[in-house]
């Protein structure tokens, strides 16, 4: 079987949320246990494929995955609560989404108010 034969079998639907957060300064302990707290929440999203912080002084980053739009989605809906609370502690310096062009297109219009950067991904790229 060769290389595109696999990667058609198995469609990658993988939708990337990549948010960078600039937290207030003497802010960042009380990020991180919203941090926690966000990690708590989205343990037992079923879409989630991987989900975690990341920090660099008092920046931080949130590593997460969907296997869809449609997993994105409801995540952010699951999430938005506990979100508003943490950005009165720290803004949304960017906010990029990836994914493939039939994903993109299922979030361009629900995500259009926070105005993020869309990244589809190239024809071939394939997940295990």
């Amino acid at each position: 079987m060769s290389a595109s034969n696999t990667t058609n079998a198995n469609p990658d639907t993988c939708c990337g949320l990549v948010p960078y957060f600039e937290v207030a300064e003497g802010k960042l302990e009380e990020f991180k246990a919203f941090g926690s707290k966000f990690v708590e929440i989205t343990s037992n999203e079923p879409g989630c494929l991987y989900y975690g912080f990341s920090f660099s002084g008092q920046a931080a980053h949130c590593r997460e995955g969907y296997d869809s739009a449609a997993s994105l989605l409801a995540h952010l809906d699951n999430v938005g609560a506990t979100l508003g609370e943490a950005l009165k502690i720290s803004k949304l310096t960017r906010l990029e989404v990836h994914g493939p062009a039939a994903e993109i297109e299922k979030l361009r219009a629900p995500m259009a108010g926070l105005n993020p950067q869309f990244f589809v991904l190239a024809e071939g790229s394939f997940r295990r």
